[in-house]
């Protein structure tokens, strides 16, 4: 997709971070916008923001948790837009936390939000972008779907599942015409870590340092480039590179890396309850 100008995009995630981004990027260009989103008063405040851009913005209110209700989004975006020109699957949640210790609704939620929907809504509009010329579609994958660690185990799955579907759908679909891209960031300063939901109620979830970070606003802008270029895959942050470059030469390094990092987190652990077991034999013979 060599222009932007009089085409017609259906985000999701809009209202804040990296999708908000994508919104101005994409008006910037000329870009009319269906913006989908759990967050309501975020939609209008973002269409207030981008009324001077003078392009189309039709608001989408919606849970991605429901099924019905993302259909009927999609529905009435055809209506009132006759056609989709351009698909961003951008939203995302994430969960951090020892894995056994996860419940099947905590699976379900996150599994739904970051692949069975960006599968359905991808499913439901195909129809319409292979009947568009140099349409494209655009799946926020992560460097989380390219290398795994500990604790955000399910996040993992749903990104390296994503980046399964977003190959497929390149390698069945290039040959009509159809772009398809994988973007994948590194950490990036957003609201994911701060909203991300916890298996350790006494404990934050960990975010990454800032200098680490890329921000949305960069994220957007490579990701607007890459649709232009119809990247296959786009990596971002030099962390993003580093980690993947690892796992292709040196995957035994990450595996020491997690062991390392188990061990020390295991000792740690002894030794506050040896200290624990001290304090209450002094106590008792006190």
């Amino acid at each position: 997709m060599q222009q932007f100008q009089g085409r017609t995009t259906f985000l999701t995630g809009a209202a804040s971070g990296i999708g908000r981004c994508l919104a101005v990027e994409l008006a910037q260009a000329g870009c009319n916008l269906c913006l989908v989103d759990v967050n309501a008063e975020g939609l209008r405040t973002l269409a207030a923001e981008l009324a001077p851009s003078g392009v189309r913005v039709l608001l989408f209110p919606c849970d991605l948790m429901d099924r019905k209700a993302v259909s009927a989004t999609i529905a009435s975006a055809l209506q009132q837009t006759g056609g989709i020109d351009l698909l961003i699957n951008n939203a995302g949640v994430a969960y951090y936390g020892p894995t056994d210790q996860m419940t099947q609704g905590q699976w379900d939620w996150l599994m739904t939000i970051n692949l069975l929907a960006p599968i359905q809504i991808t499913h439901e509009l195909l129809p319409t972008l292979l009947q568009r010329p140099d349409a494209h579609i655009v799946n926020m994958c992560s460097i989380s779907g390219l290398v795994a660690g500990g604790r955000f185990s399910a996040y993992h799955t749903s990104k390296f599942g994503l980046i399964g579907f977003t190959e497929s759908l390149r390698a069945e679909y290039g040959r009509r015409g159809l772009g398809v891209t994988a973007i994948c960031p590194g950490p990036v300063l957003t609201h994911l870590y701060d909203s991300a939901a916890s298996g350790r109620v006494d404990q934050k979830v960990p975010s990454p340092p800032r200098w680490m970070c890329a921000t949305p606003e960069r994220v957007a802008a490579v990701t607007l480039k890459a649709i232009r270029k119809d990247k296959r895959q786009v990596l971002i942050t030099p962390t993003a590179h580093a980690l993947f470059q690892l796992k292709r030469f040196a995957p035994w390094l990450i595996d020491f890396a997690n062991r390392f990092s188990r061990k020390g987190r295991k000792k740690r652990k002894l030794a506050q309850q040896a200290a624990q077991a001290t304090q209450t034999e002094q106590r008792r013979v006190g």
